[in-house]
């Protein structure tokens, strides 16, 4: 090809993950059009080809040949013509670029492109195609520049160029800077290349196409661990040398997820550390995506993998509470006891059940101090009392009573039922700071109302599933037949997959005589499964495909819940307290 000022681009420029051919396909299998392109040099901007030689091949056969000259439209540089012997009379009578892209299109259909520096060659393709009007079908692309650079070493040759490989590869022809010579040269440089990739454990056109990419040798020695595994929806575990899990994840195809580990996609430094400690990948299928997500979720818990997210981890979860006592108070505490009837959660983080405490606080006069005040013993009033933000029960300036109507029915009645006396009061305080032109305070209790929102709406979504003793629900499978589900409390008790054309309700019967039991009480919205399995099971049964086929009882929601609010929620989140002071009812 003719050397120009275009300066390529790095392979990560080229898309290569489209294209009708199966990544899987063995390359023994895989058919190959092998093109090779001179140009006039210079960048690609829809013109400048002067000729295109292509050889279609599998298995080793040569199956089509297509080569020809083609007019650029512009004058041939001198040092073209030398380099190439190709002349501007030659290329006079030749066709366009614009005639002979429909045949070079057809010849290219189903197979996987390779060039010798395939971003020059495509660069150009692809230009010529956009100019034209021309749709560029995405092939798969495999440059055998690249793999060379992979699988030979300075010692064999000293540098990756086309001469240098044919001279190395004894091939048939030898490369003389005409598309046709060139594309032929540089198929038998392919097929030597190809001939040494066993060694490195490469079988497809997939992992040939990976190679080439700046993969890490561990990635490449390990890369073996993934062989074997189903296809399937379900989890996988990397498990260490002593079989403890190192990291659990989920994927509605297991074996082509966990070969991603091993490619150069993989960037994550933490699971690059993960991978050098990694010894085998265990399987777990699962029926459908669903159960797959909740029993990731599962054994996250069940083992802390230590290179998991520490999100995922439900013993972060933490709740906000009103202590006992005549003049209870707000506390955030990571779980729950019997006794406890007025709660709030549970929150990801402390830091959000602190938010919503600050919006209470805000709404309803709660006292905020941690002193255990008694019915009898007078207790030095704090400054929010002096300032009028606390009725300073410390003093008894208020009874119990007077206190459980002000200030704990407001936060009692907002957690289970009708949240608007709260609304209104972070509202009206938002409207009055933004008034006065405190913005900055107004945005901070936006942030507390929407806080304050967020947990009692989720709450309430919670607990109107978990209260069911049992649902049985399906949805369309994406194969036919429906994906099914039995759910106990919140918690996912069975699953399985009825094939097409029979009814589902035989092997819902199924599921359900091997369900797992799940007991009714607890405490809580979630009392038999995290909260995060809950809203999983929540957000597969809320889609418009999914049919409740069985209910033990009706699923419900508070009529004056917080779940009307939601417009208002996702305004608090998305910013701008103007927006606000217009939801006030």
């Amino acid at each position: 090809m003719a050397p120009g000022e275009y300066v390529q681009q790095t392979l990560a420029g080229l898309d290569r993950s489209a294209g009708g051919v199966d990544p899987a396909l063995p390359l023994y299998a895989t058919t190959f059009v092998v093109v090779d392109l001179e140009t006039t040099g210079g960048s690609p901007d829809g013109g400048g080809i002067t000729e295109i030689g292509a050889v279609k091949v599998r298995g080793g056969e040569e199956l089509g040949v297509l080569a020809t000259l083609v007019n650029p439209g512009v004058p041939i540089p001198p040092f073209i013509t030398v380099l190439t012997g190709i002349t501007q009379a030659m290329l006079v009578p030749a066709p366009p670029v614009e005639q002979v892209l429909p045949s070079f299109l057809e010849f290219i259909t189903d197979a996987v492109l390779v060039a010798h520096n395939a971003p020059y060659d495509v660069g150009f393709l692809k230009a010529a195609c956009a100019r034209h009007g021309y749709r560029w079908p995405n092939p798969r692309v495999l440059d055998t520049a690249a793999l060379a650079r992979r699988v030979l070493s300075r010692d064999e040759v000293p540098n990756r160029k086309l001469g240098t490989l044919a001279a190395y590869f004894r091939t048939a022809t030898q490369p003389t800077h005409r598309a046709l010579d060139d594309a032929k040269a540089t198929v038998d440089v392919l097929h030597g290349l190809i001939a040494r990739l066993g060694g490195h454990r490469v079988d497809t056109v997939g992992e040939a196409i990976e190679f080439t990419r700046a993969v890490s040798p561990t990635q490449r020695r390990k890369r073996h661990l993934a062989d074997g595994l189903p296809k399937g929806p379900g989890v996988y575990i990397f498990r260490a040398a002593d079989d403890r899990p190192l990291y659990v994840g989920t994927s509605g195809d297991i074996a082509t997820r966990v070969r991603s580990y091993f490619t150069a996609a993989e960037k994550r430094a933490r699971m690059s550390e993960m991978l050098a400690a990694a010894e085998r990948v265990e399987a777990v299928p699962c029926a459908h995506p669903l159960e797959a997500e909740v029993r990731e979720l599962r054994l996250i818990a069940a083992h802390a993998p230590p290179y998991n997210r520490r999100s995922k981890y439900p013993e972060r979860m933490v709740w906000l509470k009103l202590t006992g006592g005549p003049y209870p108070r707000l506390s955030v505490v990571r779980g729950l006891a019997p006794g406890d009837t007025a709660f709030l959660g549970p929150f990801r983080s402390t830091r959000a059940a602190e938010l919503a405490a600050a919006g209470f606080h805000d709404a309803v006069p709660l006292r905020q101090c941690t002193h255990r005040l008694s019915l009898r013993t007078v207790t030095p009033a704090c400054a929010l009392a002096e300032l009028g933000r606390c009725p300073a029960p410390c003093e008894h300036r208020i009874t119990p009573q007077e206190y459980d109507d002000r200030a704990v029915a407001p936060f009692r009645t907002a957690t289970t039922s009708d949240p608007q006396v709260v609304v209104d009061a972070l509202l009206a305080r938002i409207e009055a700071l933004a008034a006065a032109q405190r913005y900055e305070e107004a945005a901070v209790v936006r942030s507390r109302l929407a806080a304050v929102l967020r947990a009692t709406v989720r709450m309430q979504r919670l607990a109107g599933l978990t209260r069911i003793a049992e649902v049985a629900a399906a949805r369309p499978a994406a194969g036919g037949g429906w994906e099914l589900a039995l759910v106990r409390h919140g918690r996912l008790a069975g699953a399985g997959v009825s094939p097409p054309g029979v009814h589902p309700r035989p092997t819902i019967t199924a599921i359900r005589a091997t369900a797992e039991t799940v007991e009714p009480g607890g405490h809580g919205p979630v009392p038999r499964a995290t909260a995060e399995e809950t809203e999983r099971i929540l957000s597969w049964l809320e889609r418009p495909e999914t049919r409740l086929v069985e209910m033990t009882s009706v699923w419900s929601s508070p009529v004056a819940g917080a779940g009307r609010f939601r417009d208002l929620l996702a305004k608090a989140e998305g910013g701008g307290s103007h927006q606000l002071s217009t939801e006030r009812s």
